[in-house]
């Protein structure tokens, strides 16, 4: 199916498909407030009858928080999954903001609102698509679920419990997870998996109270402590030294290895956009490349201890913690990687430092030669573009419930968003060529699934 055909159509209906996406993101469904239930509702009540008005039906189900939109089309042997997210993160600081985070903006050919990148545009591209291969070409030859949650961007929590109690109902031969985006030179991009991740704590204690630190020398000082156990994670060269925690990793396959040498990566360019001299141990192009998408990480969120403040307090800190996650690639859970942790630690000597398991999620991977990645590379061929097919990406998130438990092959494509798109950050934002073509894409990606 060639979607130039429906470019025309798109190109002609663009000021309603804009206007529809508008008025979602007024709706200020940010998860990570409290008391809010009444607008999430009514937003998840939009997408309801967004979708009723595809054609297809719809209904809302109910979890322990926000309710998840569930719709389903179509008929035939195959079926196709679609997921997304109606909830938005927080819009915070908000002096950052050059307009109203809820009142879509658009300058300079890009749509400024928060959600519109993540997940927002997304969402409503698919909608907006179903819609157009309906009008345009006809009834759909496979069926088409669609299972959009309202909790994503609080770390999904009753996602795994809703997925488990309707494995069947979800069941499908392929899952669109939410959108990918395009990098800094316009390409596309495909991603085939996600890494996992154990989000841990780690705590030290020393005297009931803060100590004046004359008693520096003779009192057990936290924060000293939790350096020297911190000290046995990781070497001087930056390698992962948690006993076995490596050994658990399941290499790269051949096609893994293949995909990395046809992702164009710029190192002195993403050394520029962070301003910085060089990437961790100089690692550069290819080896670069690798160790951020197929490796596991042990990552230091962020470490507290004793007075940071302005001025002067001379102190023996009475506790010290640290936040770590590490990103797990296929063969390491995040439950064994703790208990791994915990156990490097104790044989140490360092049993008095408490591990705390925060959160954890498993690694997601579809091979990069299985037939959905092939239909989303054709579907971008269908609207001129080449996609760069990334065998995962370096980030986290829930895909291992679809991906992994239920063994729908999972990806990542469509992207609405781009690398200057400012997720999560002020002036959030996507360009509206992008969105634009997104509509294109996924309805020539639905009539390549049909065959």
């Amino acid at each position: 199916m060639d979607t130039r055909d429906l470019r025309g159509r798109v190109e002609g209906s663009k000021d309603a498909f804009l206007e529809e996406l508008k008025e979602f993101l007024r709706m200020s469904s940010v998860s990570a407030r409290e008391g809010d239930d009444a607008d999430f509702r009514g937003c998840a009540e939009w997408v309801r009858q967004k979708l009723e008005e595809a054609g297809a039906e719809a209904r809302l189900m109910e979890t322990q928080g926000h309710p998840v939109v569930y719709a389903e089309i179509g008929e035939g042997d195959r079926t196709l999954l679609s997921y997304g997210h109606y909830d938005v993160q927080p819009p915070e600081p908000l002096e950052q903001w050059e307009s109203n985070p809820f009142e879509p903006t658009v300058r300079g050919g890009s749509l400024f609102a928060r959600g519109v990148a993540d997940d927002k545009g997304d969402v409503m591209s698919r909608i907006q698509a179903l819609r157009l291969y309906r009008e345009e070409v006809g009834p759909l030859p496979f069926k088409l679920k669609f299972f959009i949650e309202g909790e994503e961007e609080v770390g999904s929590p009753n996602l795994a419990p809703f997925v488990r109690a309707n494995g069947e109902l979800l069941r499908a031969d392929a899952c669109l997870w939410e959108g990918s985006m395009k990098d800094e030179a316009g390409r596309p991009m495909v991603f085939c998996g996600t890494k996992g991740m154990a989000y841990v704590e780690l705590r030290a204690r020393g005297a009931s109270h803060d100590l004046h630190s004359m008693y520096g020398g003779i009192a057990p000082n936290p924060a000293w402590r939790l350096v020297q156990a911190l000290r046995t994670i990781k070497d001087e060269n930056g390698e992962i030294t948690v006993d076995g925690l490596m050994e658990l990793a399941e290499p790269p396959s051949e096609g893994d290895l293949e995909a990395l040498k046809n992702i164009p990566f710029d190192d002195a360019a993403l050394r520029e956009s962070w301003g910085v001299d060089h990437l961790d141990r100089n690692l550069t192009g290819e080896a670069a490349l690798r160790e951020y998408l197929l490796k596991p990480t042990a990552n230091i969120a962020g470490i507290h201890s004793g007075y940071a403040g302005p001025g002067s307090k001379t102190i023996v800190p009475s506790e010290a913690y640290v936040k770590m996650d590490f990103r797990l690639v296929k063969g390491q859970s995040p439950g064994p990687v703790v208990a791994l942790i915990r156990e490097h630690l104790e044989k140490r000597g360092f049993d008095d430092v408490e591990v705390v398991d925060l959160h954890g999620v498993e690694a997601a991977k579809t091979p990069v030669d299985s037939p959905v990645v092939r239909t989303a590379i054709e579907a971008w061929e269908g609207v001129g573009a080449e996609a760069v097919v990334y065998p995962t990406v370096g980030g986290s998130g829930p895909t291992s419930l679809i991906a992994t438990e239920l063994g729908i092959p999972t990806i990542m494509t469509g992207a609405v968003a781009n690398a200057g798109s400012r997720i999560h950050a002020p002036n959030e934002s996507v360009k509206l060529d992008d969105y634009f073509e997104a509509i294109s894409y996924f309805a020539g990606f639905f009539g390549r699934f049909a065959s």
